[in-house]
């Protein structure tokens, strides 16, 4: 049952989103167990309210005030199971704070998700973006993500082949609203590979084997706070588009216009480019007007520096991407999600 006193009204969204975008929710739930959580999407149904489920908030722009019940998945707790001289298996509630999460595994002396630190949002958010970086993914070392899913109303337990992963993606993005995360299982090991070959990472080690998972954690916080800023400084959603995957054919023709075009290769013999060095090129990095911007150090973060609104973020995406179309031909997909949807970018 959900009581008057969890169940809250207008309640203000801007400090629930590291964008930090003006907006209210008309009906607001914090679920701090499954079975609040699953009220709450019981009492959406019955009063056909528009549902919107908020993680950490770290990957949304809120454009306007939400008309429905925001159910935000609080829901803590994590532990270890399946202990052996190999690894084990950590299991964290859709609310842990993944970053901390890193942080608890590496100084435990665990290994798989130690190039993960530093990503803002919650373990229940993790796998809707198969969270990536410097050369890892969190589809490496997942087991398994404990869902319910609305549409067979039923808990189902799926394995990483059944949540079609790919680059920021998976079939949570596919099929939007239909499964809520209750929590997640990774396989963590004593004894597996480091991954210390990418970009700055591999700058970073210098061939050098590190010594422990925690010390591979510190060095990509390190990295990360070199050039991204943290959002309770300046506030910002990360990585505002997606890196575009282009064909082997389509990366040839560029390369010979743009020879110091960055790109890496992708799968199914495509070639990923780097947003932010397109962006850059295009003469936006450190842009700023009256409210928000591009970040000065990574062209790929747009800040909100003033007190700007969701709708004036994605006024200067749609500028930007217009402008890196016209001139590359390639089309930036927004990374973070819009909400209401109808505030996201018109097609080019």
């Amino acid at each position: 049952m959900i009581s008057p006193e969890t169940l809250k009204k207008q309640v203000d969204l801007a400090s629930l989103s590291t964008m930090a975008t003006p907006a209210r929710a008309r009906y607001f739930l914090a679920a701090t167990t499954v079975e609040q959580a699953l009220a709450g999407l019981e009492l959406a149904a019955t009063e056909q309210w528009p549902l919107l489920i908020l993680g950490g908030g770290s990957n949304l722009v809120f454009c306007d005030d939400f008309q429905g019940l925001v159910l935000h998945m609080a829901i803590r707790g994590r532990r270890w199971t399946a202990v052996d001289e190999q690894g084990a298996t950590l299991v964290l509630a859709a609310g842990e704070n993944w970053h901390d999460a890193v942080l608890y595994a590496a100084r435990a002396g665990y290994r798989g998700i130690e190039n993960l630190a530093l990503i803002p949002g919650t373990a229940g958010a993790a796998p809707v973006q198969n969270i990536g970086a410097y050369g890892m993914e969190l589809a490496d070392t997942l087991v398994s993500v404990k869902v319910w899913d609305r549409e067979l109303q039923q808990e189902r337990l799926l394995k990483p082949e059944d949540c079609q992963f790919g680059y920021r993606d998976s079939l949570f993005k596919q099929q939007p609203g239909r499964y809520l995360i209750l929590e997640i299982r990774l396989r963590l090991s004593r004894r597996g590979e480091y991954r210390t070959g990418y970009g700055e990472l591999a700058q970073w080690f210098g061939g050098v084997q590190p010594r422990s998972p925690l010390e591979v954690t510190e060095a990509v916080m390190a990295l990360r706070r070199r050039k991204l800023p943290d959002p309770q400084q300046l506030p910002n959603a990360g990585s505002f588009f997606k890196n575009p995957v282009v064909s082997e054919a389509v990366w040839q023709g560029l390369r010979q216009e743009w020879p110091d075009m960055v790109a890496f290769p992708a799968e199914d013999e495509q070639v990923k480019l780097a947003a932010g060095w397109l962006i850059e090129r295009c003469g936006w990095k450190g842009y700023k007007n009256q409210t928000v911007g591009v970040h000065h150090k990574q062209a790929l973060v747009l800040v909100n520096h003033s007190g700007g609104t969701g709708k004036e973020v994605m006024a200067l995406a749609s500028r930007i991407r217009e402008e890196v179309h016209g001139t590359f031909g390639v089309t930036l997909e927004v990374e973070p999600g819009i909400v209401p949807e109808h505030c996201g970018l018109p097609p080019l």
